[in-house]
């Protein structure tokens, strides 16, 4: 049987004191002398004597973990992105307790409910490519929990963010292509659902007609991003009317899935089409076949970003716990273009 824990009450009988002035002890108040303090410390590390974590939760009304809910940890711009999480939170002493959706909407509902039962006192979401309603994050507004998205944000205005400009960085990727001469350019876009989606949509649009060509929508074609998916669209555009010799991929996951299909077609990568993605993740370095450009999101900006911002938010509630704050913050972090290859 395991020996009971001291505490307190048994350090203020053992020394004759107020249990309220061996607390004030050894936090080290100011009002308490220090022979109290040297007294109440040396007896409190012979009893190997450990503060009572949940005692200390109900009174301070926090516990000092936030919770992350992201797709899929084993993409590398997720755990990118988990990094700058922690090293925030941990600098800040607060631990951080995460899960998986594995972009699967009922697992993201039930993740959400499990980090409201643990009482975590703040969210960082990265929502599922599947999830087009929000009650499931509404119902934390009820539980004084406040959220921030960060990278796949929900399609509504009303919410704490931080994500990166795909607007620019696709108008970045576009003119690339238009100065290598290509001017029948497909795109494997994402999700309709996707805040992201759209962005990528509209900087392709908006590419196209400063540079006074045509918008051809025929020309993005949309993947849920499984191989079997972007397979398909790659299929679409390879086989389109107009002879495509670029493709912008959602991502560098699904350039790598469009470029595999493009290999089983004979299509030389690069040379007959042209590929460009976004995220730059390390792990193209080392492809046989990589994007020609990709653009760079900064998940570990984001992720640090974020929280950042959620802890902000939570030291707000704190102070002015009365007032509701209608200011919704928000921060865009740049986009930038990498060119793997400046002789391409």
């Amino acid at each position: 049987m395991a020996d009971k824990q001291p505490t307190i009450k048994e350090i203020a009988k053992r020394l004759n004191i107020s249990v309220s002035t061996v607390s004030r002890a050894l936090h080290n108040h100011p009002s308490i002398g220090l022979r109290t303090k040297t007294r109440v410390q040396q007896l409190a590390k012979e009893l190997n004597y450990e503060p009572n974590q949940t005692a200390i939760f109900f009174q301070q009304r926090k516990t000092f973990t936030l919770g992350v809910i992201l797709p899929k940890l084993a993409e590398s711009f997720f755990s990118s992105a988990i990094s700058g999480i922690e090293e925030v939170a941990n600098k800040n002493n607060y631990t951080v307790l995460m899960g998986q959706s594995h972009d699967d909407v009922e697992r993201e509902k039930q993740i959400v409910n499990a980090m409201k039962k643990h009482r975590v006192d703040g969210l960082i979401v990265s929502i599922s490519k599947n999830t087009e309603t929000y009650e499931h994050f509404e119902s934390l507004k009820n539980a004084n929990i406040p959220v921030v998205f960060f990278d796949r944000i929900p399609n509504t205005y009303d919410i704490h963010y931080v994500a990166c400009n795909m607007l620019s960085g696709t108008i970045q990727a576009i003119n690339y292509l238009l100065k290598k001469g290509h001017r029948v350019i497909g795109m494997i876009n994402g999700p309709e659902n996707l805040v992201a989606t759209a962005d990528r949509k509209e900087g392709y649009i908006q590419a196209m007609l400063k540079n006074r060509l045509k918008f051809d929508p025929s020309l993005i074609v949309n993947s849920d991003l499984s191989a079997e998916s972007t397979y398909e669209a790659t299929q679409k555009l390879l086989s389109h009317k107009r002879k495509v010799t670029a493709i912008v991929a959602f991502n560098d996951y699904v350039a790598m899935d469009a470029m595999h299909y493009a290999q089983q077609k004979k299509v030389r990568i690069n040379k007959d089409v042209w590929f460009v993605s976004y995220a730059n993740l390390p792990l193209t370095t080392y492809l046989k076949y990589q994007p020609a450009a990709s653009v760079e999101q900064f998940p570990y900006i984001q992720g640090q970003k974020a929280t950042q911002m959620l802890l902000e938010l939570l030291n707000k509630k704190e102070e002015n716990e009365e007032k509701t704050d209608p200011i919704h913050y928000k921060i865009i972090v740049d986009s930038k273009l990498v060119i793997y290859d400046e002789n391409a």
